[in-house]
């Protein structure tokens, strides 16, 4: 074992942690900063769904590669490059001349991402091998989203009242800088003692079939449904799809293991991720445009406003993933749907009269929701897979989370009437977590097929 590894573990997690910290606040620090870049930019709604979504995109469509890549080069080789090009697409979002170069640039900070989200968790779980450290690691590893979550808008708003928008980007290069360093330092390089094969024809299926998607819901708006566009992007869709379901199953080691959607429990995992953080996404995009554009907030006061929804994050994750524990996925997930169906369903009264402790109890609705909604779909995407396929199981999940986030700031924009369809999604949480959380659906795995 390494001398960093036997001696220097806190410092591997601390490194870790910080990673998570700034991939997971870049999805809700921009948010605030929205308002102020159409302004300085010139930028057309579209434009600003686009700086969201291409960091979201591109963390959707490359996971699993990332975790892949990790495994088979090096964990630390590739988590060094992932800091190396989120520091740099950080940069370069700050020196952005026009929202092209931003969106641009939004996308290199992504592709950073992909490289340190997966990565880090793998490394944590090779340098506490003890299952009891292990876990407690992966707890404080964890909730680190939560604290992103709430930082996020609070130190955004603070940022660009400051300094202005460009400030939410640089902050991020002293601490990559320092990751860097202290990666090289302490972080022990692994690998997996088998790694699976590259699939090239599959990561561009899934990256045609996402970007298809999110382009013609963006467009809509301007274009319309009917647009021959927008037709086109969701034929090339449905084409992609198609080449997905051909293509896959001929693969030893696929990009998409499509066989685990055989399993009910899975299957029901991986579209409650999507459901839910479209969800997250819509209420995100479309909440810190209301709090700065229809109430005329500061971005500091908008971010404040949105405190609530971090804070409850912080408090109720952990508490969350015990309760799975003890007694099963399904109460915190109907909790989470109710409290995303009534959020979508309070938010559609508000206006610019509305009083703010008003606006602020309906936020909390929201908060009450994320808090409650991620430990019970990572529990049951894995509940009822053999021990070979959790780690495939659990990078879906979080793939379909970042695909629901991408698609929720798409469809911020695109379709009017926005918060029921908030609220539809959380009555389709709902009625899933109720079915797919049954325990004889949690029993039902079908193992892949040998040979």
């Amino acid at each position: 074992m390494n001398a960093p590894t036997a001696h220097r573990p806190a410092l591997v997690l601390a490194v870790c942690c910080a990673s998570i910290v700034v991939v997971v606040m870049d999805i809700s620090i921009v948010t605030v900063a929205l308002p102020s870049i159409r302004r300085d930019l010139g930028a057309s709604v579209s434009g600003l769904q686009w700086t969201v979504d291409a960091y979201t995109l591109v963390l959707a469509g490359f996971l699993v590669l990332a975790g892949s890549a990790a495994d088979r080069f090096g964990r630390k080789r590739v988590f060094q490059c992932g800091l190396a090009a989120f520091g740099l697409g950080s940069l370069l979002c700050s020196l952005a001349p026009g929202i092209g170069w931003l969106i641009a640039a939004r996308a290199l900070q992504a592709i950073g991402g992909t490289m340190l989200n997966p990565v880090a968790m793998a490394i944590v779980a090779t340098t506490f091998p003890a299952p009891a450290e292990r876990a407690r690691a992966i707890g404080v590893f964890g909730s680190m989203s939560g604290l992103a979550l709430a930082l996020g808008p609070i130190l955004g708003g603070a940022l660009v009242d400051g300094f202005g928008w460009r400030a939410v980007f640089w902050v991020n290069v002293p601490i990559v800088a320092a990751a860097l360093v202290a990666t090289a330092l302490f972080v022990p390089e692994s690998r997996a003692p088998r790694a699976r094969r590259f699939d090239p024809l599959g990561q561009l299926l899934v990256l045609v079939v996402l970007g298809s998607v999110v382009y013609a819901l963006i467009e809509s708006r301007p274009l319309g449904w009917t647009s021959p566009l927008v037709l086109g992007l969701f034929a090339v869709a449905a084409l992609g799809v198609a080449g997905l379901l051909v293509h896959e199953p001929r693969r030893t080691d696929p990009l998409l293991e499509l066989h685990l959607f055989r399993n009910v429990a899975f299957s029901s995992a991986i579209v409650m991720a999507v459901l839910a953080l479209c969800g997250f996404g819509i209420f995100l995009f479309t909440a810190t445009q209301y709090l700065q554009d229809v109430r005329g907030l500061p971005p500091l006061a908008a971010g404040l406003c949105l405190l609530p929804v971090g804070v409850l994050v912080l408090v109720l994750s952990p508490r969350t993933g015990r309760l799975v524990g003890t007694t099963g996925p399904r109460l915190p997930l109907v909790v989470a749907g109710s409290a995303l169906a009534l959020g979508g369903a309070a938010a559609a009264w508000l206006g610019p009269a509305t009083p703010l402790p008003l606006v602020l109890a309906v936020f909390l609705l929201f908060g009450v929701f994320l808090g409650t909604v991620n430990p019970p779909i990572t529990n049951t995407a894995v509940s009822g897979m053999p021990g070979s396929m959790a780690g495939v199981a659990a990078s879906l999940a979080s793939t379909g989370r970042q695909t629901g986030t991408t698609l929720g700031v798409a469809l911020a924009g695109s379709a009017h009437g926005v918060w029921w369809l908030v609220a539809g999604l959380g009555a389709g949480l709902l009625a899933l977590a109720l079915v797919g959380t049954r325990r004889r659906a949690e029993a039902l795995s079908l193992p892949r097929p040998t040979g």
